[in-house]
């Protein structure tokens, strides 16, 4: 079962990616193309061509998970990123269709930050 989780690193794959994909597949384009070994429990995210289709591939201690989301109407947006990563917080709205643009977060403690 996906369950998000911030202590969890999550990265999306750029480009639109073939929804015909199976496992084996997604995790070349992640060794290949993102350079990071798909078996160290990151959690990688693939959209379709038409963006109504999400796949997820994780390891999961002993065999690759896959979930899949296809759309009956409506598209998932495709996020502006800086790079590869995405945030649990992130990839959640976007599963729920919520408009990542339109979000605005409060003021939080960040340690990587200077004041």
């Amino acid at each position: 079962m996906l369950a998000l989780s911030s202590s969890t690193r999550y990265f999306m794959y750029k480009e639109p990616t073939d929804m015909r994909y199976g496992i084996n597949s997604l995790a070349g384009l992640v060794r290949n193309r993102l350079g990071f070994d798909p078996m160290n429990g990151d959690v990688f995210v693939f959209l379709g061509k038409r963006s109504n289709q999400i796949r997820i591939l994780q390891w999961d201690r002993d065999g690759f998970a896959m979930y899949i989301k296809k759309l009956e109407r409506g598209t998932f947006e495709r996020p502006v990123l800086t790079g590869n990563g995405i945030t649990s917080g992130q990839l959640s709205l976007l599963l729920q269709g919520v408009r990542l643009e339109s979000v605005s977060y409060r003021k939080r403690y960040d340690p990587l930050k200077r004041m």
